[in-house]
């Protein structure tokens, strides 16, 4: 609990005299349905480590309006991507700039500070008052008053922050150590902006439901199944529903279609060994209509929404509680997918409160892990097939050192330039003819491919190709 002393201003006493000068007006604020809902939504995330993703799709956001769901989903990604600048600018302003606020008082503050400091249409008054109330209601009345005034003060402030400056100082110098400060910039950009909703369409007649529905698309950059959705809430259609239409990040989908497409003769038999929430699984299936899948989850919660979600593609798609760095079959599969846990910094615009729980000396742990997992998927495959190993990460030592690693140990893999699977799908037009152009500049010379996040609407991704010789 902080002191007194820690919640005011510099220049303000606790004696009765001053507190009567800057107490606000005894009044009570409504509380936007909105900003109540992102309030416990970041209380969450801060007390419990919860994922603001999921909550944010959580029943207490559905049941809002679609103009207050909009509104608490902007306030919590917003609050959490720019949560470092806007810490360093309240703790300035208190009599002790490192005083440890309570987790409700340092939320309200946030909240405040983000719509006065990035939301342009929302009255300071309304911004400031909602705040105050929202310490009152969470039992601190007192630090109410230092609510009010640390927000007014704001108020006044100029509006600029820096995208470099609202990631950790450690990723930022790694991204420049292995990318530059331009492509870390960018990086950084993307990491404060939220990312398009982008969507997959089973047929093209999804998308004239859509577009008769008033519903308005775009065509996305690299695959001819994907689209942007621009206007309009594709959750309340029926194609939804029905899961002829998913939303899934345009990378995602490109890492499915990759390896459904990396043998060039009839599949038989797929392992996804990390596979939900089964976005991936689905694709896979889709284009394989014959072929018998394994999907390994090891969490089973995690597997009964995806037994759930692939039900519909009936018995041919196997789902099995199991950890993938003990799968020990051996010599099964012609195709096998290696999407793998991992860090997640190519997500940072979509999961913002990664940049505040990640730390350097987790990577070399996930790394660990993430061969395991390639090794095992390796020795899945039949002599001549193959497995993509993929991540949504940009840490050399989840990617590009993970599959050196492996096959440095692994006699019988060797790596595949993803060139030639890149012009199959353009000659399939699952490829886009420019999306084809731009993936091709994205490898690298020993054949990997490293997206960028925010380069083509997509988060950031690493993919690699890899064969089993013998």
């Amino acid at each position: 609990m902080p002191r007194k002393s820690d919640l005011l201003l510099p220049g303000q006493t606790t004696k009765k005299t001053s507190a009567k000068k800057t107490a606000p007006k005894n009044r009570a604020a409504e509380i936007s349905a909105a900003r109540k809902a992102a309030f416990h939504i970041l209380l969450s995330v801060e007390r419990e480590q919860s994922h603001s993703d999921d909550l944010l799709r959580g029943r207490a956001v559905d049941a809002l309006s679609a103009a207050d769901r909009n509104l608490a989903t902007a306030l919590v990604l917003g609050v959490l991507r720019e949560q470092i600048l806007l810490d360093r600018r309240i703790h300035a302003l208190l009599a002790r700039p490192g005083a440890k606020l309570d987790a409700e008082i340092l939320i309200a503050l946030r909240l405040g500070a983000f719509q006065l400091l990035r939301m342009d249409r929302i009255p300071a008054r309304a911004a400031i008052d909602e705040s105050v109330e929202l310490a009152k209601q969470a039992g601190h009345r007192f630090a109410s008053g230092m609510v009010n005034a640390v927000l007014r003060k704001l108020s006044k402030i100029p509006r600029s922050m820096d995208e470099i400056e609202a990631h950790p100082v450690w990723m930022v110098e790694r991204w420049m150590s292995f990318y530059g400060k331009e492509a870390t910039r960018e990086i950084c950009r993307h990491g404060q902006s939220q990312p398009v909703m982008m969507v997959r369409l089973a047929s093209p007649e999804v998308g004239d439901e859509l577009i008769a529905a008033g519903v308005t698309l775009e065509v996305g950059e690299l695959l001819t199944a994907a689209r942007v959705v621009v206007s309009g809430d594709v959750t309340a259609m029926a194609a939804f529903r029905e899961g002829r239409l998913r939303m899934q990040d345009e990378g995602s989908q490109l890492v499915a279609e990759i390896l459904s497409h990396a043998l060039d003769q009839n599949v038989t038999s797929f392992l996804d060994a990390c596979a939900a929430p089964g976005g991936k699984t689905m694709i896979l299936a889709e284009g394989h209509r014959q072929a018998r899948i394994v999907a390994l989850e090891s969490s089973a919660p995690r597997l009964e929404q995806l037994r759930k979600r692939l039900a519909p593609l009936g018995e041919r798609i196997e789902c099995r509680l199991a950890d993938a760095t003990a799968f020990n079959e051996e010599a099964s599969f012609d195709l096998a997918l290696a999407d793998v846990p991992c860090s997640g910094t190519g997500t940072l615009g979509r999961n913002p409160e990664i940049r505040h729980r990640l730390r350097a000396e987790e990577l070399p742990r996930q790394a660990e892990r993430q061969r395991t997992i390639l090794s095992a998927a390796l020795r899945a495959l039949r002599p001549g097939g193959r497995a993509v190993y993929s991540t949504c990460s940009l840490e050399p030592e989840e990617n590009e050192q993970v599959v050196a690693a492996v096959l440095a140990a692994s006699p019988f893999a060797r790596l595949l330039p993803l060139s030639d699977c890149i012009e199959v799908l353009r000659r399939k037009d699952i490829v886009t003819e420019n999306g084809a152009k731009c993936l091709q500049t994205c490898l690298a010379p020993e054949g990997w491919l490293r997206l960028f996040p925010g380069a083509f609407h997509t988060d950031g991704f690493f993919i690699a190709l890899i064969e089993r010789t013998m």
